[in-house]
């Protein structure tokens, strides 16, 4: 629309004229049981520093019924145009603007969404607001500097509850009047509305004492396992409190697990909003506890840096959400009764993967990205943002030391306690406290794009001994059409020296040293001299945020022992190179397919046997050349039922390897065993076949064509819930048929009726990899439909059509030249160029792959 895309230059002017002091609103939810429209009335009191300038307050609504400035009716029709209400040089002092509205619940997961539960029939609203949504419920200045204080009066029907920042108060005649919050911004405004089930209890220490939440659906509540949630939250709450020497700046901590959320959370001040995906219906390994405490950790994090001290503007997004990122995981890793102390393997192995490959990508920009309108930041919730920003937090961390970072941090956070700020006013507080110029370490890391290579480069005598040790660091040229020029970077690195322990059997860290990394090449005297290991590991513990390569004689040593390294975070890093290589087309797929069967075994860490599963089937659907990919498909799913008839039972590696074979079961003998598991004429030990993983059984029989419609209804019947709804939705997409193709297609680019959560099931059931030829025909119509829908839908929406649907299973030049023809002939925004320009460089980079894969086979 017009006039939504807010930008820097408007919402700077906008910030030197206004000073905003409160929000009073007033929403009457009171008909939220059957949607349509609600009543919204904002009051807003704000001082101007030019009387008789010109200004502008957001929302977008259906209608809006009365325009009131100090006292003066202006004409609504005129003033209101698009997503603002002009206020056109009647600004004097003081003024108090009050506007009246009717605004629209969504299904978007954007604004006010509304959601209806299958199984009690009941609708549950919450709200979501970053970037720019507050706009959808109340009349904002929606941007994160003009900070105020908000007030909501809320009409809901009976029997429901109402959350918000702010506590809870006793209705009166279904009315909540909430008193106001602190300073914040309007993206942290936050209101939850329904028939909520909820579990309670307090963090206390020191006499501090802060009531504690936790709500989810009623239809969710036999699941909600609250004791597991709470004791993370207090753990974070010790580890923050301590490290950031500031008490938690909210009244209370609520933690609502709410349907249909496009993120995985929101850190709304002191009222949560979390995906209910994360209330876990079935058996899951321990992975899935350590992501959803990670996310439980990051949103705390945020009541700090986000949420007490906000950003000035959202070129600063990546600090708020690097900061929560790092500081969450350290906190897994440093809490004394964490279940996960291994999470920085787990990042190493997730999140930087993550980062690596936005970084590889066309639309690779700086950390600090230069954010010139809403577009820019509504597409850069990505990988640099967040893991390549938190990796470059734990450099700064190792750079200046972890007491003096912390110190920094307190300083910060007393100094601009519910003000704004920017990268320049944390940097300065650390520059005090570590004694470090920051300032060309910021222009290295911050301010430019791309990613580093370092190699050893290491000569030894007769006898074994290290004569020369290197540090080779390249800067690799940037991908064509990303800004900027490669950069050598200053690291802060470890080196580990590794020998196998015959007695053992384990690779052991005999020798670890820690040095700075400056230029095209650092000598590395501390290990001339001593006698060369089995294994040379460059970024041992993982400090810097570096693509890694092993020497030669490592290499070799490595893929014959990969899991044999004693500690889990060594393995992660060789697996993660590893991978990094097969998707530069370095090592071939199916090295890396016998690279990760020679070495998974003796993998200990779920989350790491699981991400290699999801990398081993993506290399070989994408990667490897397509006269093998059948053998290596074949290949691979006889080594995930070997391992899961071999699993010990009853455990997270034997339900992983469950699903690993049920994703690429293929033969008759192997369908009818999925087959026999779901009827329970088969069983193995310990391998509970519950809900999910009987939907995920369903979902492949589905798209090899063994069950239809019959089979997937008598299955919802036995799930008559969203979940049940979302996942027959995916498996009726992926029947393999054109019938089914078309009115899968059709419902997603023909109407706009499908919630958010329903169109993502339909997409990710629609993309079925072992359909390429039926799927062939949707290339052209994708060009043919993509930029109307980008114009016509949310952003949400259109952005799951715009990545979801791009034919990348397509792997040709044909597919690659479609792209370039319609990015010349489209005119597409920058947002929609990005995704677009994204999606091609995965095509490219497949093409590439398989070259190399099939060079290999010759």
């Amino acid at each position: 629309m017009p006039g939504t895309n807010l930008t820097r230059d408007e919402a700077q002017q906008r910030a030197k004229l206004l000073t905003v002091d409160s929000y009073e609103i007033d929403l009457d939810l009171s008909g939220a049981q059957e949607g349509g429209t609600y009543r919204s009335v904002t009051t807003v009191r704000f001082d101007v520093a030019e009387n008789g300038a010109d200004s502008f307050i957001d929302l977008v609504a259906p209608a809006v019924h009365e325009v009131t400035l100090n006292g003066d009716p202006l004409d609504a029709d005129e003033v209101f145009k698009d997503s603002r209400i002009a206020l056109p040089g009647l600004l004097q002092g003081r003024n108090v603007l009050r506007v009246v509205a009717d605004c629209a619940y969504t299904n978007t997961g954007e604004g006010l969404h509304r959601f209806v539960d299958p199984v009690d029939q009941q609708a549950y609203l919450y709200t979501q607001f970053e970037v720019p949504d507050a706009r959808r419920v109340f009349a904002s200045f929606e941007q994160p500097d003009l900070k105020a204080t908000f007030q909501f009066t809320v009409k809901a029907p009976e029997g429901w509850t109402v959350i918000s920042n702010s506590p809870t108060p006793e209705p009166t005649d279904n009315v909540w009047s909430f008193e106001p919050t602190p300073r914040i911004s309007t993206y942290i405004t936050a209101l939850v509305v329904g028939p909520y089930h909820s579990v309670h209890s307090v963090y206390e220490k020191d006499g501090q004492s802060v009531p504690l939440g936790i709500y989810c659906r009623p239809s969710l509540a036999e699941y909600l396992d609250s004791d597991a949630i709470f004791e993370v939250t207090r753990q974070g709450f010790e580890w923050f409190q301590e490290k950031f020497d500031f008490p938690y700046p909210f009244e209370k901590y609520d933690q609502l697990f709410v349907p249909e959320f496009n993120a995985g959370a929101m850190e709304n001040a002191g009222a949560v909003t979390i995906r209910d995906q994360y209330v876990f219906r079935s058996k899951v390994t321990s992975a899935a506890y350590e992501t959803r405490a990670e996310t439980i950790l990051h949103e705390l994090a945020h009541m700090w840096f986000g949420d007490l001290v906000t950003m000035e503007w959202w070129n600063d997004l990546w600090l708020n959400e690097s900061f929560a990122t790092y500081t969450s995981i350290a906190c897994q890793a440093a809490h004394p009764e964490s279940r996960w102390p291994q999470s920085w393997t787990t990042f190493a192995n997730s999140m930087k993967t993550w980062a690596y490959r936005q970084d590889q990508l066309p639309s690779t920009h700086p950390i600090m990205a230069e954010i010139g309108d809403l577009d820019d930041v509504l597409v850069n919730f990505d990988g640099i943002t967040y893991a390549k920003g938190a990796s470059v937090l734990k450099q700064l961390v190792a750079y200046v030391g972890e007491d003096e970072f912390f110190r920094g941090v307190q300083a910060y956070f007393k100094r601009h306690a519910f003000g704004n700020t920017r990268l320049s006013d944390l940097l300065g507080a650390l520059e005090e406290t570590s004694g470090r110029d920051l300032k060309a370490w910021s222009k290295k890391w911050l301010e430019t794009a791309g990613i580093n290579v370092l190699r050893p480069e290491i000569e030894t005598d007769a006898d074994g001994v290290i004569t020369s040790f290197g540090i080779r660091q390249e800067a690799p040229a940037l991908p064509a059409g990303a800004k900027g020029e490669p950069t050598l970077r200053p690291h802060r690195i470890a080196v580990g020296l590794y020998n196998l322990d015959e007695q053992s059997g384990k690779l052991l860290r005999e020798e670890r040293v820690e040095l700075d990394v400056d230029g095209a090449l650092t000598a590395v005297e501390q290990l001339v001299g001593k006698r060369r290991p089995d294994v040379v590991l460059l970024n041992d513990d993982d400090l810097s945020y570096a693509k890694v390569r092993l020497d030669e004689e490592s290499l070799a040593f490595v893929t014959e022992h990969l899991g044999d390294f004693d500690a889990s975070l060594p393995r992660a890093l060789c697996w993660a190179s590893s991978w990094d290589m097969t998707r530069d087309g370095e090592l071939a797929t199916r090295d890396y397919l016998s690279l990760v069967l020679s070495g998974i075994g003796k993998e200990s860490d779920i989350g790491v046997v699981q991400s290699l599963q999801r990398q081993v089937k993506l290399a070989i659907e994408l990667y490897a050349a397509p006269a093998a990919r059948e053998a290596l498909l074949t290949r691979w799913t006889d080594a995930t039922l070997a391992h899961l008839r071999a699993a010990e039972a009853g455990s997270d590696h034997q339900l992983a390897w469950a699903r690993a074979f049920a994703a690429t079961a293929r033969t008759p003998e192997q369908l009818d065993l999925l087959e026999a598991l779901l009827d329970g004429s088969l069983t193995v030990e310990g391998l509970a076949v519950d809900t999910e993983l009987r939907w995920a059984f369903v979902q492949r029989l589905a798209a090899v064509g063994r069950f239809d419609e019959a089979e997937i209804a008598g299955e919802y019947e036995r799930d008559r819930t969203a979940a049940g709804e979302r996942h027959a939705a995916t498996a009726r997409a992926a029947r393999p048929t054109a019938e089914a193709k078309a009115e899968a297609w059709s419902s997603v680019i023909d109407s706009d009726k499908l919630p958010n959560a329903l169109q993502e099931a339909v997409i990710g059931g629609f993309v079925q990899t072992d359909q390429r030829e039926l799927l062939a025909p949707y290339t052209d119509r994708y060009f043919e439909v993509v930029k109307g829908v980008w114009d016509a839908r949310s952003h949400e929406i259109a952005q799951q059509i715009a990545v979801g649907l791009y034919p990348t299973l397509q792997v040709s030049e044909d597919t690659l030249a479609k792209t370039d023809t319609w990015l010349t002939s489209a005119e597409p925004n920058a947002a929609l160029r990005r995704l677009i320009s994204e999606s091609r460089a995965g095509v490219e980079r497949a093409l590439k792959a398989q070259a190399a894969d099939a060079a290999a086979g010759q």
